[in-house]
C-alpha cells in the first residue's frame, strides 16, 4: 500500500510502518502490519477511514491486542491502534464516569477505586482497554460490561458520530452489535455505585488473586481462547479430552487452565492456530460439542 498517503496528512509521530505485531498483542505472536496508525481524537480516525475506503485500503481497529491472533503473514493495511492517544477518562456525575476507547480497563477500574466508586473490580484484571471491552462484552465471575455501561458514541464508517444507548449494543456473552456492524467505539459512560473505598480495594484484590490461582498469568496468551458452549464449561471440556498440556510447536494448552492457549516457546501464529483446530476436533470427536473461538484472528 501507499503509506505517503497517510504522511501527508499525519504527524509522523502517530505512523508506524511495518509494525512487527508480535509487540502490540498479548499472544506476543504475529507477522507486520503495512501500517500502524495511533490517532489522538475522532477527527483522526475520521480522515484514517475516509482514506482507507476512498483508496481501498484495509484497516482494523484495534485496543489492547488482548484478543486477538494476527496470523504470521501480517495485515496488509492499516491497523489503528487505538490506546495511544484515546485515554482520557473524567467524572460525569456523582455515580458515573466518561472515558475513551483507548484507556486499558486496569486504569478505569483504579480511578473508580479512587473516587469510591464500586462495580468495575471484575474489570481491573482483564488486560484489554474500554472499546475492546465493549465489543466483546468482556467479563469475569459473573460480572460483565453490560452490568455497568450507559452509553457510548460512536464513529461508524463513514466518520458519522452518534451515540448508543445500552438497550441498542446486544451486550450477551461475548458478543455485541459491534461485532456486525463496522462502528468505532470512540468513548462509554459508565454508571457505578458510590461505595466504601476499603471494600472496593479489597474486592479488586481478592478477584485479582483468584485470577492468579486459576489462571496462567505468566504466560503469553488470550485469556479463554474457546467462549463457553451452552450447557458446558470449555475448559472441562478440553480437560476430560485429556488435552491439558497438549503441544504444537512452541504452542500449548496451559496445564493450569485447559481454557487458555498459552505461547510457552515461542510459538507462531500457525502454531497456535493448528492447536485451536486439533483442541476442537478433540472435543467435537468426544463429546460431540462443537467450540467457537473467542479469539478473533486477523490478517492474511
Amino acid at each position: 500500500m501507499n503509506n505517503n498517503l497517510f504522511f501527508d496528512h499525519f504527524d509522523k509521530s502517530k505512523l508506524i510502518t511495518n509494525a512487527i505485531m508480535s509487540e502490540y498483542t498479548s499472544f506476543k505472536v504475529g507477522g507486520v502490519a503495512d501500517l500502524m496508525f495511533l490517532p489522538s481524537n475522532a477527527c483522526d480516525i475520521k480522515t484514517a477511514i475516509g482514506l482507507c475506503k476512498s483508496n481501498d485500503i484495509p484497516y482494523f481497529v484495534m485496543g489492547k491486542g488482548s484478543n486477538v491472533l494476527i496470523t504470521d503473514a501480517g495485515f496488509r493495511g492499516v491497523i489503528i491502534n487505538m490506546t495511544k492517544g484515546l485515554e482520557a477518562i473524567e467524572q460525569q456525575d456523582e455515580v458515573s464516569i466518561k472515558a475513551e476507547s483507548g484507556i486499558t480497563l486496569a486504569k478505569l477500574a483504579a480511578f473508580a477505586l479512587d473516587i469510591s466508586l464500586a462495580g468495575l473490580e471484575f474489570a481491573s484484571g482483564i488486560p484489554g482497554s474500554l472499546g475492546g471491552a465493549l465489543y466483546m462484552n468482556a467479563g469475569a465471575y459473573d460480572y460483565d460490561m453490560s452490568g455497568v455501561v450507559m452509553s457510548a458514541r460512536l464513529m461508524d464508517e463513514h466518520g458519522s458520530e452518534f451515540e448508543m444507548s445500552v438497550s441498542e449494543m446486544g451486550l450477551g456473552y461475548r458478543t455485541s452489535v459491534f461485532n456486525s456492524k463496522k462502528y468505532i467505539i470512540l468513548d462509554a459512560t459508565l454508571k457505578l455505585q458510590t461505595g466504601d473505598k476499603e471494600q472496593i480495594r479489597a474486592k479488586m484484590l481478592e478477584l485479582n488473586n483468584r485470577r492468579k490461582v486459576s489462571q496462567p498469568l505468566e504466560l503469553p496468551s488470550a485469556g479463554s481462547t474457546f467462549k463457553r458452549p451452552m450447557g458446558y464449561f470449555a475448559a472441562k471440556l478440553i480437560d476430560d479430552a485429556g488435552l491439558k498440556g497438549f503441544t504444537v510447536g512452541g504452542a500449548m494448552v496451559s496445564e493450569k487452565h485447559a481454557g487458555f492457549v498459552v505461547n510457552y516457546d515461542n510459538a507462531s501464529a500457525n502454531d497456535i492456530l493448528a492447536l485451536m483446530t486439533h483442541v476442537k476436533a478433540s472435543v467435537y470427536d468426544k463429546f460431540g460439542v462443537s467450540l467457537e473461538a473467542e479469539v478473533e484472528v486477523i490478517g492474511e
